[in-house]
């Protein structure tokens, strides 16, 4: 489906099912009287509570996603955002208290957050979970996943890596406690076939974040490859790297923006993993609109994979017009 080399980058099965939403509902969306007439003289309101900050570039683009496609179906957007899994539970309420027509959810700690989801779905109403809690979501009653893999996400990254001929890799987690991260970590090593260590460095600090990552690679100069599963890490870690003399360690993440693209373009960040990030707010919103107008549920309670897709230097060039739009 999504190949390690993709030739053209918006093919897969969310590229797909993007097309098959957009011919059930762009034809006039809430403002065609025949499409929208279950819900004739009502406009919707979706919210959509994530464990990302709304000033985040990785969290603005799902954002943008689902605005656009909330625009197009004539809905009511609203945005919480919080990395505490108890503000987020409490955003959850918020919306059930508030009757939303849906909800839109990350799962990045699924056993804290699944009840608020539940309490969501024995109000009837309906949700589908976004780009983390792909392996718990159908226990919470969700109707769909849009996201990535996380467990596939880090094969990708073990097989590259391979490929790259690295030997010893160093997967860093930022944040605790999220399955999303642990399970990139674990995917990476189950295909990566030399070692594999995990480190934490606090991501809620970048200089220290930096600094751990560095004194690991000076105390173990066997480390020939960093995996950081976020763009912005890379871009810090490369920039020390290179202060630091070491030019042998591979550096692989996840996502973009736009200090990340020359990196690519000039080979000192190997690879990155994208995930699209557009794409799952904009089908977060428009299956949601879509159950609303027929019930209509989309993947056959299987997650709908909207990545991985591995970005190099190689293919950076196709992508650098619609990640400076924020569509990627």
């Amino acid at each position: 489906m999504f190949g390690i080399r993709t030739k053209h980058l918006g093919t897969g099965l969310a590229a797909v099912s993007l097309l098959a939403l957009a011919a059930c509902s762009s034809q006039g969306g809430a403002q065609n009287s025949e499409a929208s007439a279950p819900t004739e003289g009502k406009r919707l309101t979706i919210a959509m509570v994530t464990h990302g900050a709304a000033s985040d570039a990785f969290w603005s683009q799902i954002q943008k996603g689902a605005q656009e496609a909330a625009d197009k179906d004539n809905v009511d957007f609203r945005y919480s955002g919080s990395g505490q899994v108890p503000e987020q539970s409490t955003f959850i309420q918020n919306a059930i208290d508030s009757k939303v027509d849906g909800i839109a959810v990350t799962l990045p700690d699924p056993a804290a957050l699944g009840p608020a989801v539940q309490k969501a779905r024995d109000a009837g109403i309906p949700v589908v979970a976004i780009n983390a809690g792909d392996r718990d979501w159908q226990k919470y009653g969700a109707l769909s996943f849009f996201g990535e893999p996380e467990s596939l996400a880090g094969q990708f990254v073990g097989t590259e890596l391979n490929t790259l001929g690295a030997k010893h890799a160093l997967c860093i987690t930022h944040a605790q406690g999220q399955i999303q991260l642990e399970d990139r970590c674990s995917g990476t090593a189950s295909k990566f076939s030399g070692t594999t260590e995990n480190l934490f460095a606090d991501g809620a600090d970048i200089p220290t974040y930096v600094s751990t990552v560095s004194s690991k690679l000076k105390q173990d100069p066997s480390i020939d490859a960093v995996i950081t599963l976020d763009a912005s890490f890379a871009v810090a870690v490369q920039k020390q790297l290179e202060q630091d003399g070491n030019t042998t360690a591979k550096i692989a993440t996840y996502a973009f923006n736009s200090d990340l693209i020359p990196l690519l373009q000039d080979g000192k960040v190997a690879f990155t993993i994208d995930q699209q990030p557009y794409l799952q707010g904009y089908m977060a919103v428009d299956s949601l609109w879509l159950y609303n107008r027929n019930k209509g549920v989309l993947g056959a309670e299987q997650p709908i994979a909207t990545g991985p897709v591995v970005v190099d230097k190689s293919n950076i060039g196709e992508l650098t017009q619609y990640i400076s739009e924020g569509l990627r």
